[in-house]
């Protein structure tokens, strides 16, 4: 039997507003996340992991970081035909950028006409999780629907945050109704307590989903979302097909971690992510090395920590602290350290999420805060401890108390 061929796309053109400031010079997908990676890194990974290697990342927003990201990072031998290319918008369509997520693939069909693939895996770039997409393409042939949309179990309660998924108990593989953020809905045969929530991923056969965003091109009435368009449109012809992600088995995962998924979306679901990898058993495992996440690797020194006399000493506890690290008479708690970032005597950082290239002086005090890239801090600087402070300085403080200090901010004490 020839193999199929199968053609992922990850979408990446997100603008990523709930995360301002950390999105004000980068498309969302290239966040940095968890000290070493990028948001899209995951995504990528979960493909690749998943063996298809012909991969094509579109993008749209702030994408130059993205874009060279990709480029030094995820490259293939192109010899075998494999490769991860990202795709800028490009107005094939008409003189106006990508009107929503299935409008994006409607102005790069070009690309399914020349690959030719069976199959197209189509997933967001901006959640962590781990997910072998080769087994819902599994069950998406089996089926011979034109297309399966991967759905992980929430609680009835948050099913006015997701679109929902409504299946009968005599044919739980097939979706009956598709309901974007439902005040009401009906919970599953087998667990009423839950709902089905999609994960933004999907499969189509490739003519099916040709089909689908060109007759959604020409809808005027239509806003040109995947969710919201293209899988109501196959709904409504019993064509579509749900997979339920808890069925999902990745190498080496557990009964704890197999279902992890978060939408950091947010300051503080992009803040509670980090704290969860610190934690001494992680929901999310980045230590499993049978599904590993990839990522660029630095020509870096390994972390230090020096100066261990009385009064400071160079350490870190319950922390991720990244290559490149220098703390020198400092002292780390409970944080994410990404490459690069020097901190001086006396200063104190806990329970932050610090990434790549920060200097903080002696001195300073750094608690419940995100810091983006390349800030210097000035000695004696307190960030974290006075928010009314924080945000006459011009530092975002979200309504949990988490000050984030973004790209670019010059700080005084």
């Amino acid at each position: 039997m020839v193999a199929k061929k199968v053609l992922a796309i990850v979408l990446a053109g997100g603008e990523g507003k709930r995360l301002m400031p950390l999105t004000a010079d980068r498309a969302k997908p290239a966040v940095p996340f968890g000290g070493m990676y990028r948001l899209i890194d995951f995504a990528l990974s979960n493909v690749v992991n998943s063996g298809y290697l012909q991969v094509v990342v579109l993008t749209q927003y702030k994408s130059h970081s993205l874009d060279t990201h990709i480029a030094r990072t995820w490259r293939f031998s192109a010899q075998l035909g494999n490769f991860v290319a990202p795709v800028p918008a490009q107005q094939r369509m008409g003189k106006h950028w990508y009107l929503g997520s299935a409008d994006a693939i409607y102005q790069s069909l070009n690309l399914l006409v020349d690959e030719k693939p069976d199959y197209v895996v189509v997933v967001g770039a901006d959640h962590v999780y781990r997910m072998d997409f080769s087994q819902m393409v599994e069950q998406h042939i089996a089926s011979g629907k034109s297309c399966t949309v991967a759905a992980i179990r929430q609680p009835i309660e948050m099913s006015d945050q997701f679109g929902v998924i409504e299946t009968t108990a005599e044919d739980p593989e097939t979706i009956k109704r598709f309901v974007e953020k439902p005040k009401e809905t009906a919970g599953l045969p087998d667990d009423p307590t839950q709902v089905l929530a999609s994960m933004g991923n999907y499969v189509f056969t490739t003519e099916a989903l040709v089909d689908a965003v060109t007759r959604d091109a020409e809808d005027p009435d239509s806003v040109h979302d995947m969710g919201g368009n293209i899988v109501p449109f196959f709904v409504e012809k019993n064509d579509a097909g749900v997979y339920d992600f808890i069925k999902n088995d990745v190498p080496h995962s557990t009964d704890r971690d197999r279902n992890y998924w978060r939408d950091v979306g947010t300051l503080d679901a992009f803040y509670d992510a980090h704290m969860d990898l610190i934690s001494i058993h992680p929901i999310f495992n980045l230590y499993n090395q049978e599904w590993p996440v990839y990522t660029a690797h630095r020509n870096v020194p390994p972390a230090k920590f020096v100066h261990a006399g009385p009064g400071r000493m160079g350490q870190a506890v319950d922390s991720i602290i990244s290559p490149g690290v220098v703390i020198s008479g400092a002292s780390i708690s409970n944080s994410v350290v990404a490459p690069n970032c020097r901190f001086h005597s006396w200063t104190t950082v806990s329970d932050s999420v610090i990434m790549d290239n920060v200097q903080v002086g002696r001195h300073c005090q750094i608690h419940r805060a995100i810091i983006d890239k390349n800030i210097v801090v000035p000695p004696r600087t307190q960030i974290g401890l006075d928010p009314e402070k924080d945000r006459a300085r011009g530092f975002t403080v979200t309504d949990s108390g988490i000050t984030v200090v973004g790209k670019g901010t010059v700080i005084t004490p």
